[in-house]
C-alpha cells in the first residue's frame, strides 16, 4: 500500500484565509495527503499567505527560506505558496526557483494537478480570479484543536477597492455563497460539538444570495443552531444596517460584539481612502448600535499615516477614538500596497518616523480606553465560552465573553467548550480577571 503523502500548511493573516486552509486540507485528503503539524515528515510544504501589509509578506519570504531547507536537505518535498501573496507577487515567486506552486485563493480545486505535475524543474501555477467560486460544497477539515470554535465562509472577494487595500486585486469580486450551504455547515458544526461559529466575509454587509441579505441569513442561523453562539466580521460602516442591529438584539445566541472598522476619523482622509462613509456617518452608526445594544462591543481598525495626513487629520483620529470609546483596535501605520489606487494616484509622503510617532499616540490612547471598558465591568457576571488552559497559569482556564472580551479565572472543574459564569474581580487592559461565579 502506498504510503499517505503528509501536508504540512502555515497559515497567515485573517480568519479567512484560517477558513480557506480548512477547504485546501478538506480538498487535498480526498486525494490521499494527510494533515501534519510536523513540517520535518511533510512531502507538502505550503503557506497560506496575506499581502494586506508589507511586513506579513516580508515574514512569508523568510519562511520561504527556511521551507527550501526542507527541499534541499529531502528531495522530492514541495514547496507551494497560497493565497493572496501567491495572487499579487505570482511571477517573482515563480521566478525565484524556491517555490513549485503558486496557487490563488479561487484555484484550490486544481491542487491536485499542480501538486502531481509539480517539481524543480517544472513548477506550477494557477491564480485564476472567478466569479462564481465560493467552495459552498466543501466540508472544511478543521483546524481548531479544540473543537471549540469554527470559521464559516459565507462569501469571497470585495468590490468596494478602498484605495489602500489590496484584497479586490488578490481575491477577485464580492459573491455571496448560497445561504442554504452556510445553514447546513452550521448544523455540521453544532453536531460535530462546536460551541460558536464566525461568519466570515470581507464585507459581511453587502450579502446576498436570491434575495436573502445579511439580517435574514443571521437569523437563519442563529435559529436553526439555537445552541451555538455566533459572531460575524467584518463588518463595513458604510452598509451595516438597523435590521442587522434588529436581529442581533433579538437573538441572545447571537454575541454583541461588532468589528467596524474606521480607518480614519477624517472626512478629508476618508474621501481619499474611497471609504464612502464620513465621520459624521461612522458616528450615527455607533449611535445606532448603542441604541439596540447598550452592552454591545465594539472594535475597529484604523491607518495612521495614510498619504498626505496632517496632523489635524491625525487629531480627528484621536479625538473620534475618545468619543467613541472603543473596546479594542487593530492599530498600524500606513504600508504602501503595489497595484493599488493609492499607490497608482498619491504619494507616501508621511515620513517613517511620524507614521510612527502616530501609531504610538493611536495605541497609548487605545490602551486608556481599553482599560477604562474593562474596569467597567468589574463587579458584572458574564457567561464565557472555555477556550482552554491559561497560556500563563495552567491552574487557570481562558475564554471570551459575548463581547469578545478575555477572561482568566481559575478553576479546575471545567473544560474546553463548556459555558461558565464568571464574576469580574479584577482588569488589566488586555485581559478581564474572574472568579467563578
Amino acid at each position: 500500500m502506498e504510503r499517505q503523502k503528509k501536508l504540512y500548511i502555515e497559515t497567515y493573516g485573517c480568519q479567512m484565509n484560517v477558513a480557506d486552509t480548512e477547504v485546501v486540507f478538506s480538498l487535498l485528503g480526498k486525494y490521499g495527503y494527510e494533515r501534519t503539524e510536523d513540517i520535518d515528515e511533510a512531502d507538502v510544504i505550503m503557506a497560506n499567505t496575506c499581502s494586506v501589509r508589507d511586513n506579513a509578506e516580508q515574514r512569508i519570504h523568510g519562511r520561504i527560506e527556511q521551507f527550501n531547507m526542507h527541499r534541499r536537505r529531502r528531495p522530492g518535498v514541495l514547496v507551494g505558496i497560497l493565497g493572496c501573496m501567491a495572487e499579487r507577487m505570482k511571477e517573482e515567486l515563480l521566478e525565484s526557483g524556491k517555490v513549485d506552486i503558486v496557487a490563488g485563493p479561487d484555484s484550490y480545486r486544481s491542487l491536485p494537478y499542480l501538486l502531481q505535475n509539480a517539481g524543480p524543474d517544472s513548477p506550477q501555477i494557477n491564480v485564476h480570479l472567478s466569479r462564481e467560486e465560493t467552495y459552498s460544497d466543501i466540508e472544511p477539515v478543521r483546524i481548531d484543536r479544540n473543537g471549540v470554535s469554527a470559521f464559516i465562509s459565507i462569501m469571497r472577494g470585495c468590490n468596494n477597492v478602498c484605495s489602500y487595500c489590496v484584497v479586490p486585486y488578490t481575491r477577485g469580486a464580492e459573491r455571496s455563497r448560497d445561504y442554504h450551504s452556510i445553514v447546513r455547515e452550521a448544523c455540521s458544526c453544532q453536531e460535530q460539538g462546536y460551541k460558536e461559529v464566525t461568519l466570515l466575509g470581507q464585507n459581511v454587509d453587502s450579502y446576498r444570495y436570491e434575495g436573502c441579505g445579511f439580517a435574514d441569513l443571521l437569523r437563519l442561523v442563529a435559529e436553526s443552531c439555537p445552541g451555538m453562539r455566533i459572531r460575524f466580521s467584518t463588518s463595513n460602516p458604510q452598509d451595516i444596517s438597523d435590521e442587522v442591529l434588529e436581529v442581533m438584539a433579538s437573538h441572545g445566541n447571537i454575541c454583541r460584539h461588532i468589528h467596524l472598522p474606521v480607518q480614519s476619523g477624517s472626512d478629508r482622509i476618508l474621501e481619499k481612502m474611497r471609504r464612502r462613509y464620513t465621520r459624521e456617518w461612522y458616528l450615527g452608526r455607533v449611535a445606532a448600535i448603542r441604541r439596540y445594544m447598550p452592552d454591545c462591543a465594539i472594535s475597529t481598525d484604523v491607518i495612521a499615516g495614510f498619504c498626505s495626513e496632517t496632523e489635524e487629520d491625525h487629531r480627528a483620529t484621536l479625538s473620534l477614538f475618545e468619543a467613541v470609546g472603543f473596546d479594542a483596535a487593530f492599530m498600524f501605520y500606513y504600508s504602501e500596497r503595489p497595484g493599488t489606487l493609492a499607490a497608482k494616484k498619491y504619494a507616501d509622503d508621511v515620513p517613517l518616523d511620524v507614521k510612527t510617532r502616530r501609531l504610538e499616540e493611536i495605541i497609548a490612547l487605545q490602551n486608556r480606553l481599553s482599560l477604562e471598558s474593562n474596569r467597567r465591568d468589574v463587579g458584572k457576571r458574564f457567561t464565557v465560552l472555555v477556550e482552554g488552559p491559561s497560556k500563563r497559569n495552567p491552574e487557570e482556564l481562558c475564554g471570551r465573553t459575548g463581547g469578545n472580551k478575555m477572561c482568566v479565572w481559575p478553576d479546575a472543574e471545567h473544560k474546553a467548550g463548556d459555558l461558565v459564569d464568571v464574576e469580574v474581580v479584577d482588569c488589566t487592559q488586555a485581559t478581564l480577571l474572574c472568579k467563578l461565579g
